[in-house]
């Protein structure tokens, strides 16, 4: 976890043990783009690059979690594996940016559970732009193609999103500017 003590103050932050910081929401509610940013500010701060790592969604659907679909099951799948390989780099002392759609309560809890069970920390932050803002920042088209039925299951049209109830952080992408939103995660 960052953390920041009267020593450090002078330094910067200092990474002191391993966590995940699970970024779900919206596509498009700024998940990526957020873990990019906080990551950017913490390499520079902490002088060294080494210390946080982001595992994205978009990312992982193109290698690790290449055969798996959109079904509920895959969905849980992949929240699954990405739950483990989290762990693994919290074991080795790195804080996580895991930014992921994860639209259903009880797979973020079982990440939750994984990291709880290993006595690693684990904080869910909602990135809880509203539907409007995200489909204004869809440059892939994702949206229009979801409502005119090219993209089936797509989550927060034609497939369910569970908001967390209690999420550790919310963080509002769509009200807030970036800078705003890293020093929240902060």
């Amino acid at each position: 976890m960052v953390e920041s003590t009267q020593a450090a103050v002078a330094k910067g932050h200092q990474v002191l043990t391993g966590a995940t910081y699970w970024f779900t929401g919206l596509s498009g509610a700024g998940k990526s783009t957020l873990s990019e940013y906080v990551k950017a500010y913490l390499d520079k701060d902490l002088g060294d690059a080494n210390k946080v790592f982001i595992l994205d969604g978009d990312v992982i659907r193109t290698g690790l979690n290449k055969d798996l679909g959109f079904s509920p099951e895959d969905r849980k799948e992949n929240i699954r594996r990405i739950s483990e390989v989290s762990k693994l780099f919290n074991l080795a002392g790195m804080i996580v940016f895991v930014a992921f759609i994860s639209p259903y309560s009880k797979d973020r809890d079982f990440a939750k559970e994984v990291h709880e069970k290993n006595g690693l920390k684990f904080y869910e932050a909602y990135i809880s732009a509203n539907l409007e803002c995200c489909e204004g920042r869809d440059v892939k088209g994702l949206y229009k193609k979801a409502r005119d039925g090219t993209i089936p299951n797509f989550t927060g049209v034609t497939a369910p999103y569970e908001a967390p109830a209690t999420p550790d952080l919310n963080v509002n992408t769509g009200e807030h500017p970036i800078e705003a939103c890293k020093n929240m995660v902060i």
